[in-house]
């Protein structure tokens, strides 16, 4: 957990720009979307924790998938160099055995086949403030092929299930870039490489998707947290920060909990009794603080989802559902 921790702690996302997201939808009898995604997935017991969260709860999840999770540091020595670094360099590691790939890639399919919405978190969570498209473009390609052989590199070609492949190929369409750190190169790669939206941005608070020739584009918000409400990123990292300066403190894991849960339901109720603006939560594959952040998003999503007119859904699902509102609020605005 520590490697994990100190990944995100390489930066604090100093440089964000805080995105203004697009008119809202007059659409007020819409659902209430709360969309929660997951960076990194990587931890095999956490992915059992989540996909029984997701049961229990009726919520799907976007998991972005940081690729070098599906290769060994030896693998990765020889099938992948990231732009401006030398060959089989991660910042966040690799797969430690080959029988900890295999259960990987059988919880990435057991997701994809519950309707949860599996999206790329690039391969080895370096910061792309400086990269190019043709660099974007190399990093896409290396986690595509990633997650295409990612069976064989379990040493399991022959337990591929079918359509493991097409899958890989075609059914990755979301995007969300390590520390959130953008490039001018990264919305054409993204688009050459057909993703169907991008969730990179931080915006003021819930809001709207923006668009970027013509690629959606969604933002974490900024919450109030805390008892001074003052904003912080709603991802469970930003609490991390907030709470204990990034240093890991299991003593007030239960008080870190209760702060976070508050804030959750806070922008919520904000949202749910207001213009319905989809709420977006942000977490890592890192139980931090105890896992202070990860048993209050269970409780959240548990006391969320089974409301009148919510819909716990990931970023596949939200986005046709926010385009259709859209549509509709623009039929009657004529």
């Amino acid at each position: 957990m520590t490697r994990q921790i100190l990944a995100l702690s390489l930066c604090l996302f100093p440089a964000l720009a805080i995105a203004e997201p697009l008119p809202a939808p007059e659409a007020t009898a819409n659902k209430q979307l709360v969309i929660v995604s997951f960076d990194g997935a990587h931890d095999n017991a956490l992915w059992e924790r989540s996909l029984t969260m997701a049961r229990r709860t009726g919520a799907h999840f976007t998991y972005f998938l940081s690729c070098t999770f599906l290769m060994t540091k030896a693998d990765g020595k020889q099938i992948y160099k990231a732009p401006g670094q030398k060959a089989g360099r991660s910042n966040v590691g690799f797969a430690q055995s080959r029988e900890e790939i295999a259960a990987r890639a059988g919880h990435i399919w057991q997701a994809h086949i519950d309707g949860h919405d599996i999206g790329s978190h690039a391969c080895g969570h370096f910061d792309g403030k400086g990269w190019s498209d043709a660099d974007w473009q190399r990093e896409f390609t290396a986690f595509r092929e990633a997650l295409i052989n990612a069976w064989k590199k379990a040493d399991k070609a022959g337990a591929e299930p079918q359509g493991w492949a097409e899958f890989a190929r075609n059914d990755i369409r979301g995007f969300r870039a390590p520390y959130l750190s953008l490039s001018d190169g990264l919305v054409p790669a993204l688009k050459a490489f057909r993703f169907t939206y991008d969730a990179s941005l931080v915006t003021k608070g819930p809001g709207w998707p923006s668009s970027q020739d013509g690629l959606p584009r969604f933002g974490l918000p900024l919450i109030p947290e805390g008892p001074s409400h003052r904003p912080v990123i709603g991802m469970d990292y930003n609490l991390f920060v907030r709470h204990s300066m990034g240093v890991e403190n299991k003593k007030n894991s239960a008080a870190f909990e209760e702060r976070t849960l508050a804030a959750y339901r806070e922008a919520f109720r904000k949202e749910y009794d207001g213009g319905r603006v989809p709420l977006q939560l942000g977490f890592h594959f890192v139980e931090m603080n105890g896992g202070a952040y990860w048993r209050a998003l269970d409780r959240f999503l548990t006391e969320t989802c089974g409301k009148p007119d919510v819909a716990c859904v990931s970023y596949a699902e939200a986005l046709p559902l926010i385009e259709s509102a859209k549509k509709k609020a623009d039929r009657s605005a004529f």
